[in-house]
Protein backbone atom coordinates (compact mmCIF):
# COMPACT_ATOMS: atom_id res chain seq x y z
CA UNK A 1 0.00 0.00 0.00
CA UNK A 2 1.31 3.42 -0.97
CA UNK A 3 1.85 5.70 2.00
CA UNK A 4 2.25 9.43 1.46
CA UNK A 5 3.66 11.31 4.42
CA UNK A 6 4.06 15.06 4.78
CA UNK A 7 6.07 16.51 7.63
CA UNK A 8 3.71 19.38 8.30
CA UNK A 9 3.18 19.71 12.05
CA UNK A 10 4.11 22.96 13.75
CA UNK A 11 7.05 21.37 15.57
CA UNK A 12 8.42 19.87 12.35
CA UNK A 13 7.95 22.97 10.22
CA UNK A 14 9.63 25.42 12.61
CA UNK A 15 8.73 29.14 12.71
CA UNK A 16 5.71 30.09 10.61
CA UNK A 17 6.42 32.93 8.17
CA UNK A 18 3.99 35.71 7.37
CA UNK A 19 1.19 34.73 5.05
CA UNK A 20 2.25 34.62 1.44
CA UNK A 21 5.95 34.38 2.22
CA UNK A 22 8.02 31.47 0.96
CA UNK A 23 9.67 29.02 3.36
CA UNK A 24 12.35 28.16 0.79
CA UNK A 25 15.39 30.16 1.84
CA UNK A 26 17.86 28.56 -0.55
CA UNK A 27 18.00 26.44 -3.66
CA UNK A 28 17.34 22.70 -3.28
CA UNK A 29 20.44 20.65 -2.50
CA UNK A 30 19.14 17.59 -4.36
CA UNK A 31 17.95 17.07 -7.91
CA UNK A 32 15.36 14.74 -9.40
CA UNK A 33 16.96 11.32 -9.81
CA UNK A 34 19.39 11.72 -6.89
CA UNK A 35 19.67 8.96 -4.32
CA UNK A 36 19.39 10.29 -0.78
CA UNK A 37 19.52 8.80 2.71
CA UNK A 38 16.63 9.59 5.03
CA UNK A 39 17.74 8.50 8.54
CA UNK A 40 14.56 6.65 9.56
CA UNK A 41 13.92 5.00 6.20
CA UNK A 42 17.28 4.51 4.52
CA UNK A 43 17.99 5.01 0.82
CA UNK A 44 15.35 6.65 -1.33
CA UNK A 45 15.30 8.55 -4.59
CA UNK A 46 14.13 12.06 -5.39
CA UNK A 47 11.38 11.57 -7.97
CA UNK A 48 9.91 15.08 -8.04
CA UNK A 49 10.26 18.62 -6.72
CA UNK A 50 6.91 20.17 -5.81
CA UNK A 51 5.71 23.62 -4.87
CA UNK A 52 2.62 23.76 -2.76
CA UNK A 53 0.69 26.34 -0.77
CA UNK A 54 -0.49 25.20 2.65
CA UNK A 55 -2.32 27.63 4.93
CA UNK A 56 -0.89 30.57 3.01
CA UNK A 57 2.68 29.26 3.14
CA UNK A 58 4.60 28.52 -0.04
CA UNK A 59 6.42 25.22 0.43
CA UNK A 60 9.04 23.53 -1.71
CA UNK A 61 8.95 19.79 -1.25
CA UNK A 62 11.13 16.87 -2.22
CA UNK A 63 9.09 13.84 -3.20
CA UNK A 64 11.07 10.75 -2.20
CA UNK A 65 10.34 7.21 -3.31
CA UNK A 66 11.40 4.20 -1.22
CA UNK A 67 10.94 1.22 -3.51
CA UNK A 68 11.45 -1.53 -0.96
CA UNK A 69 8.76 -0.16 1.36
CA UNK A 70 6.61 1.01 -1.57
CA UNK A 71 6.39 4.33 0.20
CA UNK A 72 6.40 7.95 -0.96
CA UNK A 73 7.53 10.68 1.42
CA UNK A 74 7.24 14.43 0.89
CA UNK A 75 9.87 16.46 2.73
CA UNK A 76 9.94 20.26 2.97
CA UNK A 77 13.19 21.60 1.52
CA UNK A 78 13.76 23.80 4.56
CA UNK A 79 13.65 20.78 6.92
CA UNK A 80 16.29 18.69 5.15
CA UNK A 81 19.15 19.72 7.46
CA UNK A 82 17.26 19.31 10.73
CA UNK A 83 15.91 15.91 9.65
CA UNK A 84 19.40 14.76 8.71
CA UNK A 85 18.61 13.83 5.10
CA UNK A 86 21.86 13.51 3.19
CA UNK A 87 23.49 12.44 -0.03
CA UNK A 88 25.00 8.98 -0.37
CA UNK A 89 28.14 8.46 1.68
CA UNK A 90 31.57 9.29 0.31
CA UNK A 91 33.87 6.53 -0.94
CA UNK A 92 35.98 7.09 2.18
CA UNK A 93 32.99 6.53 4.49
CA UNK A 94 32.00 3.42 2.54
CA UNK A 95 35.50 1.98 2.92
CA UNK A 96 35.37 2.75 6.65
CA UNK A 97 32.02 0.98 6.94
CA UNK A 98 33.30 -2.12 5.11
CA UNK A 99 36.44 -2.12 7.26
CA UNK A 100 34.18 -1.94 10.33
CA UNK A 101 32.61 -5.24 9.25
CA UNK A 102 36.06 -6.84 9.49
CA UNK A 103 36.59 -5.78 13.10
CA UNK A 104 35.95 -7.57 16.36
CA UNK A 105 32.28 -7.61 17.41
CA UNK A 106 31.54 -5.54 20.51
CA UNK A 107 28.76 -6.97 22.62
CA UNK A 108 27.96 -5.16 25.84
CA UNK A 109 26.95 -7.20 28.85
CA UNK A 110 23.77 -5.24 29.43
CA UNK A 111 20.10 -6.14 29.23
CA UNK A 112 18.98 -7.00 25.71
CA UNK A 113 16.22 -4.37 25.80
CA UNK A 114 18.80 -1.64 26.38
CA UNK A 115 21.14 -2.97 23.70
CA UNK A 116 18.24 -3.25 21.26
CA UNK A 117 17.41 0.42 21.80
CA UNK A 118 21.04 1.36 21.18
CA UNK A 119 21.16 -0.72 17.99
CA UNK A 120 17.93 0.79 16.69
CA UNK A 121 19.20 4.30 17.46
CA UNK A 122 22.34 3.58 15.43
CA UNK A 123 20.29 2.27 12.51
CA UNK A 124 17.95 5.26 12.56
CA UNK A 125 20.87 7.70 12.77
CA UNK A 126 21.49 7.07 9.09
CA UNK A 127 25.25 6.95 9.77
CA UNK A 128 26.74 4.25 7.55
CA UNK A 129 29.57 3.29 9.93
CA UNK A 130 27.18 3.00 12.89
CA UNK A 131 24.90 0.76 10.81
CA UNK A 132 27.93 -1.37 9.90
CA UNK A 133 28.75 -1.71 13.62
CA UNK A 134 25.27 -3.11 14.33
CA UNK A 135 25.55 -5.48 11.37
CA UNK A 136 28.94 -6.74 12.61
CA UNK A 137 27.93 -7.06 16.27
CA UNK A 138 24.76 -9.07 15.56
CA UNK A 139 26.14 -11.30 12.81
CA UNK A 140 26.13 -15.04 13.47
CA UNK A 141 27.85 -17.54 11.17
CA UNK A 142 26.06 -20.77 10.29
CA UNK A 143 28.07 -22.75 12.85
CA UNK A 144 27.42 -20.29 15.69
CA UNK A 145 24.47 -20.34 18.10
CA UNK A 146 21.33 -18.98 16.46
CA UNK A 147 20.20 -15.42 17.06
CA UNK A 148 17.01 -14.74 18.96
CA UNK A 149 14.06 -13.56 16.88
CA UNK A 150 14.54 -9.92 17.94
CA UNK A 151 18.30 -10.07 17.31
CA UNK A 152 17.63 -11.46 13.84
CA UNK A 153 15.13 -8.70 13.09
CA UNK A 154 17.57 -5.94 14.05
CA UNK A 155 20.42 -7.62 12.16
CA UNK A 156 18.29 -7.85 9.02
CA UNK A 157 17.23 -4.21 9.35
CA UNK A 158 20.84 -3.06 9.71
CA UNK A 159 22.28 -5.27 6.98
CA UNK A 160 19.48 -4.24 4.60
CA UNK A 161 20.13 -0.53 5.22
CA UNK A 162 23.84 -1.06 4.65
CA UNK A 163 23.23 -3.13 1.52
CA UNK A 164 20.87 -0.58 -0.03
CA UNK A 165 23.38 2.26 0.30
CA UNK A 166 26.21 0.05 -0.93
CA UNK A 167 24.07 -0.99 -3.91
CA UNK A 168 23.24 2.61 -4.79
CA UNK A 169 26.90 3.61 -4.60
CA UNK A 170 28.20 0.64 -6.59
CA UNK A 171 25.28 0.74 -9.04
CA UNK A 172 24.17 -2.79 -8.32
CA UNK A 173 21.16 -4.26 -6.47
CA UNK A 174 20.48 -5.01 -2.81
CA UNK A 175 20.86 -8.83 -3.01
CA UNK A 176 24.28 -8.47 -4.68
CA UNK A 177 25.40 -5.90 -2.11
CA UNK A 178 24.15 -8.08 0.75
CA UNK A 179 26.17 -11.04 -0.58
CA UNK A 180 29.28 -8.84 -0.49
CA UNK A 181 28.55 -7.82 3.11
CA UNK A 182 27.94 -11.40 4.26
CA UNK A 183 31.09 -12.58 2.48
CA UNK A 184 33.16 -10.05 4.45
CA UNK A 185 31.51 -11.08 7.72
CA UNK A 186 31.93 -14.81 7.05
CA UNK A 187 35.60 -14.28 6.20
CA UNK A 188 36.53 -12.24 9.26
CA UNK A 189 34.13 -13.21 12.05
CA UNK A 190 35.44 -16.79 12.65
CA UNK A 191 38.87 -15.61 13.88
CA UNK A 192 37.20 -13.65 16.65
CA UNK A 193 34.88 -16.31 18.01
CA UNK A 194 37.54 -18.98 17.63
CA UNK A 195 39.79 -16.84 19.86
CA UNK A 196 36.95 -16.46 22.34
CA UNK A 197 36.36 -20.21 22.46
CA UNK A 198 40.03 -20.97 23.18
CA UNK A 199 40.50 -18.18 25.70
Amino acid sequence: MLAALLLSSTCEMGPVPEKGHSMAAKAPAFSVGDYVVYPKHGVGRVVELQKEEIAGMQLELYVLRFEKERMTLRVPVNKVESIGMRKLSSDKTLREALDTLKGKPKVKRTMWSRRAQEYEAKINSGDLVSIAEVTRDLFRADDQPEQSYSERQIFEAASSRLARELAAMEKTDEPTALKKILAILNEHAPKYYETAETA
